[in-house]
């Protein structure tokens, strides 16, 4: 290990805090340590290389040590970080016919071990990317990429395949699969980055936190960069803690011995609401929760039986139990506050009569326990989700019973999150399509862009299309989506790709996510994007 965190810092980590809210001179209560902030999530990091990252919270943690070349503000207006502008038609960053995207980088990037950041490193990142033997979750995007040019230091000049109307917005920035820039001269020299030490210790980064520690299955330590290129970070360390039971997060919550609950679930909404000295921020995303079906499942294949099941679920009642009312039942993906969203589009009702009718049609026919039978079979489903989050524990009992009502069967069963989300490579449960159902979530990039869950060419492994959905109307539409750059026509394709949603019922969408994030009232600076809380971690402060 290339850094130890000093006895005095681990100290500091295992000291408790004081229940008095007493706060002190400077404003702060006396359980908060200044300069430091404890943060709790769910799940362990699978590894701490921002390639290889496979779901939000890998991504959370990634962005605290490296950067994209582009994020988005909390408003989600896109924002430079490596690149000194946002390449658009009208600043000449995007060539008119739409295949050439240039980028310049700012001066005097530098890695922390002082290596210059080139286009170099930018132009390996892609490489890496697109690089076979790499178990990177997803490529979309980067594969219409046809070559890139570095003619100097500081300039990235893309030429893609055809035209990617979201390319800007995905091209290390904040989309579905937000990668961040890795350091070339480091990761180069090997055939793939599967593993090798720098997926656990990351010794050289860029970001405005420095990897320190990693004790797997118990905390993350990370300490500030003085040299980061926005400016020198107002917090010293940063020590974020893998705790899986959110109930024993929100007493940690509650006794101040940490300082943020990272992406709480709505299971926790009352219980941290009431809680003295944290406030809750409410962040809009372009997200959702929702059960994914797998057609490449014979029973899941049939039509019908994904309508029955569209039909069994009782979205209203989830959102009423499992979220205290806070969140909107969604039709599609595309959320309501977006430009994309289609508002003609409306929620099938809850009709367990019109369900049963339907599996009858597909030709399962009620059995003696109830449960639907065709050709000796029991219309039994793998029901997947994560352990670590209450709300989903919860929502797979409630739909396992909605289910049943109807005539089907689910079989539940619980993977740790960094097992569900992972690679093909390391296991991952989705991207082998090891499930009938699963009761999971989805955090979109800035643009509505969704076709890396929905193309034919997107299937697992290196696609986010975990439901093997493949439709012909799906692919025209997503295409005009992919390749018009003008909001009316996309607008236009997106309302019938939500529609083809709603009928073909890859997956059934239950709520848009706004995201719970308690935080203490001393921690301050936090202004989430609506891909991830991390963007701006250089300003944060306690």
């Amino acid at each position: 290990m290339k850094r130890l965190v000093s006895l005095v810092a681990l100290a500091a980590l295992l000291v408790g805090c004081s229940r008095s809210s007493t706060a002190g001179a400077s404003g702060q209560h006396s359980w908060t340590i200044p300069g430091e902030l404890r943060i709790a999530i769910q799940q362990d990091a699978k590894n701490l290389n921002p390639l290889l990252s496979s779901n939000t919270t890998d991504v959370f943690i990634d962005r605290f040590m490296f950067e994209p070349l582009i994020s988005a503000n909390a408003k989600g207006d896109p924002v430079p970080i490596l690149v000194t502008t946002v390449p658009t038609l009208e600043n000449g960053g995007i060539s008119r016919d739409g295949l050439t995207v240039t980028y310049h980088l700012r001066p005097n990037l530098k890695w922390t071990d002082g290596v210059p950041l080139t286009s170099r490193d930018v132009k390996f990142s892609w490489q890496a990317i697109m690089n076979p033997n790499n178990d990177v979750v997803s490529r979309h995007g980067y594969d219409v990429i046809r070559s890139i040019d570095t003619p100097n230091p500081t300039t990235v000049v893309v030429h893609l395949k055809q035209k990617f109307s979201p390319f800007v917005d995905t091209f290390f920035a904040e989309s579905d699969q937000p990668f961040a820039i890795v350091p070339a001269h480091v990761l180069a020299k090997y055939p793939n980055i599967n593993q090798i030490p720098f997926d656990g210790e990351p010794d050289v980064s860029d970001g405005p936190f420095r990897f320190a520690q990693w004790s797997r299955g118990d905390h993350i330590y990370l300490v500030r960069n003085d040299a980061f290129v926005l400016g020198k970070p107002k917090l010293k360390t940063i020590h974020i803690k893998i705790i899986p039971d959110e109930n024993t997060s929100v007493n940690l919550l509650r006794e101040h011995a940490i300082d943020y609950m990272f992406q709480a679930s709505m299971q926790t909404y009352e219980a941290v609401r009431a809680i003295h000295d944290i406030k809750i921020d409410w962040v809009n995303v372009n997200g959702y929760y929702d059960i994914r079906l797998n057609l490449a499942r014979p029973y899941l294949a049939d039509p019908l039986v994904r309508r029955a099941i569209a039909y069994a679920i009782d979205k209203p009642e989830l959102v009423k139990t499992l979220t205290y009312g806070t969140q909107t039942v969604a039709t599609a993906d595309i959320p309501d506050w977006m430009w994309a969203y289609n508002s003609n589009l409306h929620n099938p009702p809850h009709d367990v009569a019109l369900a049963r009718k339907l599996l009858a049609e597909a030709g399962w026919q009620p059995g003696p326990d109830g449960i639907a039978r065709k050709d000796g079979h029991r219309l039994i489903l793998v029901f997947v989700s994560d352990n670590s989050n209450a709300t989903r524990r919860n929502e797979t009992v409630l739909v396992k019973a909605m289910l049943k009502e109807v005539g089907i069967d689910a079989e539940i069963k619980y993977y740790p999150g960094d097992v569900l989300f992972a690679p093909a490579g390391a296991g991952g449960i989705l991207q082998l399509g090891k499930y009938d159902i699963s009761a999971d979530g989805w955090f979109a990039g800035l643009d509505p862009d969704d076709s890396s869950q929905f193309l034919c060419q997107d299937f697992p492994p290196g696609g986010y299309n975990y439901s093997r959905y493949c439709s012909p109307e799906m692919q025209k539409w997503q295409g005009v989506a992919l390749t018009h750059y003008d909001r009316a026509t996309r607008k236009q394709a997106y309302a019938k790709i939500q529609e083809l949603l709603m009928r073909d019922n890859p997956m059934i969408f239950l709520w848009w996510l706004r995201q719970l994030e308690p935080i203490s009232v001393d921690f301050k600076g936090f202004a989430p994007n609506p891909v991830v809380e991390s963007w701006n971690a250089w300003q944060w402060s306690i």
